[in-house]
C-alpha cells in the first residue's frame, strides 16, 4: 500500500476513536454533574444540614414576642402542662379502701349537708332538675320533627349511644353521701351510668344548636340553667366532677360529629327543611 491508501484507512478509524472519546467524555461528566447534584440535595447530618431548613432555626426575638403577646392560650397552656406534671408525679395516689377525692365535692359539702337534712328541698330541686331535662328532649325533638334539622336529634344519639357503652364499661361506684329523690330523672331512683352526665351534655348541645341560628336569649337561659343543674349534682352527689366535665366535652364533640354526618350527606345532595335552612 502507498501512502495515500494508509492515510485514507486511518481517517475513518481515528474519527471513530475519537468520537468514542468525545461520548466517554460527556458521560463521565454527566456522571459527576449526576452525583454532584444527588449529593447537593441530601441534608449533610455532620455538618447539621438536616436542620437547615427547620422552622425553629429561623425563631428570633420579634418571634418569641409574638408568640408571647397574640398567643397567650397557648402560652398558659404550656404553663399548665408543666405544673400538672409536677402535681402528677408528686401527689399521694388514693388508697383502695378511702373514697374518691372530688374537689366539687369539697367545694358543695354545705350544700350537700342542706340537702341531706331537708328531703323537701331536694325533691324540689330533683323536680325542677327534671323539667329542665324535658326543656332539653323537648328543643331537641322540635329541632327534628317540626323544624325539619337533624344535627341536634343525630348529636344526642351520638351521645347517649357512647354514653351507654362508657358507663357499662366502666362502672364507678355510687358516692357514699348521695342524696336520691323519687322527682329525680330518671324518676324513681333507678339506677343510672355515672360516666358521664347526659344532663350537662344534652344541655351543650341543645345551646350550641340555638346559638347556630341566633337564638342568643335561649342559649345564655339553657347555660345558666346548665350551670345550676351542675351544682346540684354535685351537691347531692349525682354525679363526680369528671362525669360533668366529661358532659361538657361530650356536648361539643358529638356537636361535631352530627354536623360533619350531615355535611357528608348534603355532598350528596342538600338537606334542608322547607326554609331552606340547612340541616
Amino acid at each position: 500500500m502507498d501512502g495515500e491508501q494508509l492515510s485514507s484507512l486511518r481517517s475513518p478509524i481515528l474519527t471513530t476513536l475519537k468520537n468514542r472519546s468525545h461520548n466517554n467524555n460527556n458521560v463521565t461528566t454527566q456522571t459527576k454533574t449526576h452525583h454532584r447534584k444527588t449529593a447537593a440535595g441530601k441534608p449533610n447530618h455532620q455538618n447539621g444540614g438536616f436542620f437547615t431548613n427547620a422552622a425553629f432555626t429561623k425563631w428570633g426575638t420579634n418571634e418569641l414576642l409574638t408568640v408571647l403577646t397574640n398567643h397567650q392560650i397557648p402560652c398558659f397552656l404550656s404553663i399548665a402542662l408543666f405544673f400538672f406534671m409536677w402535681v402528677e408525679y408528686t401527689l399521694h395516689m388514693i388508697s383502695p379502701s378511702s373514697p374518691p377525692f372530688d374537689i366539687g365535692f369539697i367545694a358543695t359539702k354545705r350544700l350537700q349537708m342542706i340537702l341531706a337534712s331537708n328531703p323537701d328541698l331536694n325533691n324540689v330541686l330533683a323536680g325542677l332538675n327534671t323539667v329542665f331535662v324535658a326543656m332539653q328532649t323537648g328543643y331537641i325533638l322540635w329541632t327534628w320533627l317540626i323544624e325539619g334539622r337533624m344535627r341536634a336529634t343525630i348529636s344526642a344519639l351520638f351521645m347517649f349511644t357512647c354514653r351507654g357503652i362508657l358507663g357499662y364499661s366502666t362502672q364507678l361506684p355510687l358516692p357514699q353521701e348521695f342524696v336520691g329523690s323519687g322527682a329525680d330523672f330518671p324518676v324513681g331512683n333507678v339506677s343510672f351510668f355515672l360516666f358521664y352526665s347526659g344532663h350537662v351534655a344534652a344541655a351543650v348541645i341543645a345551646s350550641l344548636d340555638m346559638r347556630r341560628l341566633k337564638r342568643m336569649e335561649m342559649a345564655h337561659v339553657f347555660d345558666a340553667l346548665n350551670i345550676l343543674q351542675i351544682v346540684r349534682l354535685l351537691a347531692s352527689r349525682g354525679h363526680y366532677t369528671i362525669d360533668l366535665a366529661a358532659g361538657i366535652g361530650a356536648g361539643f364533640l358529638f356537636d361535631s360529629l352530627a354536623g360533619m354526618y350531615v355535611q357528608s350527606k348534603n355532598k350528596v345532595g342538600p338537606v334542608t327543611n322547607g326554609n331552606g335552612v340547612n340541616r
